[in-house]
């Protein structure tokens, strides 16, 4: 099954953007419809992160989420088999995409997770010259493992980590000049985490990301992925670094990084991963959400 999903990624890479948002769209439809867990999930998580929306209106934005997901998974292919050429048309970087280049230290992206995440994987590649290093989550399925590794490292700047690693190699590759592109905002429970509030609600919040930079003087800069609508392609934002970050305080950093994380929500609130448990670990006494 899984060598069939991939040669129709393969085949639909060859339409438009146009035709291949369109299908998006009604495989998203498809999804709201056949996908009661994760529609439960994402319908809690806006009901927890925006309470101040109707019921009504939370329903429209997450069938809405769902829709653009859909659009996310049928364009991996193109990603995956496009080529380089045809990608530089359709994905539109704004900011300084230059500056881990130029730096003269260690550099960390901020990378959300947006749906448009694996675009700005891409941009990272294709729009500077530094080899990228990031972690990722092994998939159960050998043959959709495979391909996501070959899909992300198909540029020869890539390097990939399998979150069940130790550090280290993560480490000596940034050390011999890779930049570290981080993924700060999942749920891995609470080992190396503390509860700060993101939209106002405690979430178990990785600390990695203040102590990394701390620890290896890097400078931090975030990145944030948007798929346009219809035929128009991707935008990726390298936005301005902060010289400022982590500080002495891992809790004070951590709460920015989320606070800057719901302000970038609240630009395109659609496009946030919302089908993931975001408050699956709970304090010690408080019961789940789920």
């Amino acid at each position: 099954m899984a060598r069939v999903v991939l040669a129709l990624l393969w085949l639909l890479h060859w339409l438009p953007l146009t035709a291949l948002a369109a299908l998006g769209r009604g495989l998203g439809e498809l999804l709201w419809q056949v996908g009661k867990k994760r529609r439960r999930i994402a319908i809690r998580n806006l009901e927890l992160c925006l309470p101040e929306l109707r019921d009504d209106a939370r329903e429209l934005l997450a069938r809405s989420h769902f829709r653009w997901l859909a659009r996310s998974l049928i364009e991996r292919g193109l990603l995956w088999y496009a080529s380089p050429a045809r990608l530089k048309t359709l994905i539109h970087v704004e900011g300084d995409v230059g500056f881990a280049e130029r730096s003269d230290k260690p550099v960390m992206w901020l990378v959300p997770h947006f749906v448009a995440l694996d675009v700005a994987g891409v941009a990272t590649q294709l729009f500077q010259g530094r080899t990228v290093a990031s972690i990722y989550q092994a998939q159960s399925n050998k043959v959709f493992d495979e391909a996501m590794r070959r899909g992300r490292l198909r540029f020869g700047l890539g390097q990939v980590f399998a979150r069940s690693e130790r550090a280290l190699p993560l480490v000596r590759a940034i050390r011999r000049g890779a930049v570290f592109f981080n993924l700060p905002d999942m749920d891995f429970g609470a080992r190396d985490a503390a509860f700060v509030p993101f939209f106002g609600v405690p979430a178990a919040t990785l600390l990695a990301p203040a102590r990394m930079a701390r620890s290896l003087g890097m400078m931090v800069q975030p990145v944030v992925g948007e798929i346009l609508p219809g035929g128009q392609g991707y935008r990726v934002r390298f936005l301005p670094p902060w010289d400022d970050f982590p500080g002495d305080d891992d809790i004070a950093a951590a709460t920015r990084m989320n606070r800057w994380i719901a302000d970038e929500i609240a630009r395109n609130p659609a496009q946030y991963l919302w089908v993931h448990k975001r408050f699956k670990t709970r304090p010690e006494g408080e019961p789940g959400f789920y």
